[in-house]
């Protein structure tokens, strides 16, 4: 069944003190199966991080249409939806794992993890224990749980986004570069993890330079040159 549709997406960026403009993807067009995993690999600026911006609306697509199945609002279009439907979708269905971390002020790393299934409504006793669970998962150190993360290396600091977004098991989950900064130990535990949520039909879009990460992972694999894809 198909839960994501892209049709003929194109996002270009304008840099007005350079008059000049960049195309970042052109004419982009995929279908997304529910429980299916795509990849997409290219060389960095090729486009790949905009795409799923626009899926996330990020970034605000130029031209063409990102058609999503949702539980609560049936067939929608994210490209055009409101502003309240796009922070609905992000809380409950749609899921993000970016290599930057982005945390409220004064929140640690257990509460991060917390805060995402706390905002679905979950309450706190099954929260904290799915959010020790998540961070035990993925190694992070107990003794940095109860730290606030921007003390965190680079590679902890993936870690959290990684439990952060998984905990909520969502039903559309987009990852850019989840395996960048990671050790080969940690990049299995991701791996047996994404399997995981396939199996629980979690739909799911990565991009990728670890080209060996993919294999078995990824149903689909599309190549991204110059803002357009290719097989």
């Amino acid at each position: 069944m198909e839960i994501l549709r892209i049709e003929n997406l194109s996002k270009h960026f304008y840099l007005h003190s350079l008059n000049k403009e960049i195309r970042s993807c052109q004419n982009i067009s995929f279908t997304l199966e529910k429980g299916q995993f795509i990849g997409i690999v290219g060389v960095s600026g090729a486009g790949k991080s905009t795409i799923l911006k626009c899926i996330n609306r990020t970034y605000l697509p130029m031209r063409g249409n990102i058609y999503y199945v949702s539980d609560a609002f049936g067939l929608i279009n994210l490209s055009s939806a409101s502003e309240r439907e796009m922070l609905y979708l992000r809380k409950y269905e749609i899921g993000y794992v970016s290599q930057f971390l982005n945390v409220m002020p004064r929140t640690t790393a257990k509460e991060h993890v917390m805060n995402a299934l706390l905002e679905m409504g979950e309450n706190a006793q099954k929260a904290e224990t799915r959010a020790k669970e998540m961070l035990s998962y993925f190694k992070l150190p107990e003794n940095l749980w109860d730290v606030y993360p921007n003390t965190f290396s680079g590679g902890e600091r993936l870690r959290l986004n990684l439990a952060h977004t998984m905990v909520k098991q969502p039903r559309l989950m987009l990852l850019d570069e989840p395996t960048a900064s990671l050790d080969n130990k940690t990049k299995l535990l991701v791996k047996s993890m994404l399997i995981q949520l396939k199996h629980k039909e979690t739909s799911m879009i990565g991009i990728f330079h670890d080209l060996e990460f993919m294999e078995g992972v990824c149903d689909t694999v599309f190549s991204i040159s110059e803002g357009a894809l290719t097989c």
